[in-house]
């Protein structure tokens, strides 16, 4: 495009060249100043065992990473830690979205530090992006008072793509909480209403925060969630909603006849209460405590977290042998050509993994002759 000053008609005109603008990169500036001192496993165990949370969230941070030398490095910190770990109650709350889980945390804990004092530690899981593989971490922001509580810490985690809606990670996260000094645990999961199998397999009591207008006594019968809740309590019990939430408490009671008596032996209560209001909160700890006296008188509270110990080992040997199956170079080479196939129609989808299945034990076993 031609500019009107280089026309003859302003032959006078004179256009002077712009001031050249500098850097805005300092240039004295040393990034060596602001790299990270990389600590060492001994560093960062001295640093958990003293209750240090910024040394305890780099740990965390290491133990989600997907980096194969930062997961060494993690497990060296977990297995230090293990032997400082156990002293706890964790606790699981699930619910469906909007039911007012991080609200009622927020009361929860503020309430649990004030009667009974200690530290709490509170691992939030947010939901992934399917498409963009993100996530928000934002539940922090709905727990105001928690998030400045002195003997509080908050850590939000991506679920990335993990069924049961707990972070793959958070078992792991568990045990340096309470070697850190945390003696309350709490786990709240994305709300996913149906696969919390994971979760409950972490904590010694399963919460299960409802709202009312949610169905009737068969929907309630028909949730798989309910027949692992310990206690089923029914938010926003405030203002014209309470004469609802009395009467979806009495049709989840009903619901809860028609399941077996749990194997601890205790029968499921439902309570009402107001996450946003703070009623009704402490009798829902009362309802906790109770289980706990319960659970610890019949023997039922060390013979659960010893299933527990079980079910992670197994959990472990199959993430591990997931990632050792696609981290094989022969699998890496032959999985896109496997895809073509099963997409062009040549292979069924069993039988183009049963192809690479086969492929990857002749490795193994020539590997091993």
């Amino acid at each position: 495009m031609e500019h009107p000053e280089n026309s003859k008609e302003y032959a006078g005109l004179q256009v002077n060249s712009g001031v050249e603008q500098p850097s805005i990169i300092n240039p004295y500036l040393k990034r060596s100043r602001f790299r990270r001192h990389e600590l060492s496993v001994d560093d960062m165990v001295k640093g958990i065992l003293n209750g240090d949370v910024t040394i305890l969230s780099q740990a965390v941070t290491l133990i989600e990473s997907v980096n194969p030398d930062h997961q060494a490095k993690a497990q060296e910190v977990i297995e230090k830690c293990l032997p400082f770990s156990g002293h706890s109650i964790r606790v699981g709350i699930s619910g469906v979205p909007g039911a007012g889980k991080s609200t009622s945390i927020d009361e929860f804990g503020i309430h649990l530090l004030k009667e009974k004092g200690g530290k709490l530690a509170v691992l939030a899981i947010d939901p992934s992006s399917e498409r963009s593989k993100g996530s928000i971490l934002g539940d922090k922001t709905r727990m105001e008072k928690l998030s400045v509580h002195p003997d509080s810490f908050i850590r939000p985690s991506p679920s990335a793509g993990s069924l049961g809606g707990v972070a793959r990670k958070t078992r792991e996260t568990i045990i340096l909480c309470e070697a850190a000094g945390f003696d309350k645990i709490f786990v709240e999961t994305v709300g996913v209403g149906q696969s919390e199998t994971a979760c409950h397999s972490m904590v010694d009591f399963f919460l299960l925060i409802q709202v009312a207008g949610t169905g009737d006594e068969l929907q309630g019968i028909k949730r798989g969630i309910m027949e692992i809740s310990d206690g089923i309590v029914i938010n926003k019990c405030d203002g014209d909603n309470v004469d609802r939430c009395q009467m979806a408490a009495t049709n989840f009671r009903n619901a809860l006849h028609f399941f077996p008596m749990p194997e601890s032996g205790w029968a499921p209560k439902v309570l009402c209460y107001s996450g946003f209001y703070g009623t009704g909160v402490k009798e829902v700890w009362d309802m906790i405590y109770q289980y706990f006296d319960f659970v610890k008188a019949n023997g039922y509270f060390n013979y659960r977290r010893n299933e527990q110990s079980k079910y992670w080992m197994y959990e472990s040997i199959n993430e591990h042998l997931r990632m050792n199956f696609y981290n094989n170079p022969t699998i890496h080479r032959q999985l896109e050509a496997a895809e073509q196939s099963v997409l062009s129609g040549q292979k069924t989808s069993f039988v183009a993994a049963q192809h690479l299945l086969d492929a990857y034990y002749a490795e193994l076993i020539h590997r091993n002759q």
